[in-house]
């Protein structure tokens, strides 16, 4: 059994269908071999990176940086995890109101130095809410679990 980790900062009812739209396409039915676990950033730490073989992180745009717990989270999971998860596979969405290049920037920044893989170019929603972001991050879930599932990644 593989374990998909899925952190993802949800503060607004929006955000939380989000996290729950990414938790949705993991545990698609036909996926038979992959556990998922959804954490909050502030709940998560290094002890289940260790324990994973994916990640898929989620965050809001903060004035143009990622949100401040999933910032956290990096603060404490770095160092713990840098020598024996690199390669990990990992998958990034980003709800923007604006434009969400700073956040990218800055995420894909800390995923270089830990030497992460990513298993999918990251998912920026941008804009007003469109009810489609919801499909957008399932698939998302659903592509990195059967990822795994299938032992590509």
């Amino acid at each position: 059994m593989r374990r998909l980790l899925i952190v993802a900062h949800a503060p607004s009812a929006n955000t939380l269908k989000l996290r729950e739209a990414a938790e949705r396409g993991a545990r698609h039915p036909d996926i038979e071999a992959v556990e998922v676990v959804v954490k909050a950033p502030l709940d998560a730490g290094p002890d289940d990176v260790r324990a994973c073989d994916a990640i898929l992180l989620g965050t809001t745009e903060n004035l143009g940086y990622m949100s401040g717990a999933l910032k956290d989270f990096f603060d404490r999971s770095y160092y713990p995890v840098l020598e024996e998860k690199q390669g990990l596979p990992c998958a990034l969405y980003i709800r923007a109101g604006h434009d969400g290049t700073g956040t990218r920037r800055a995420v894909e920044s800390i995923v270089t130095g830990l030497h992460w893989r990513w298993a999918q170019e990251p998912l920026t929603l941008r804009g007003e809410w469109q009810d489609d972001f919801v499909d957008q991050v399932e698939e998302l879930g659903l592509y990195l679990a059967a990822g795994l599932d299938s032992g590509i990644l």
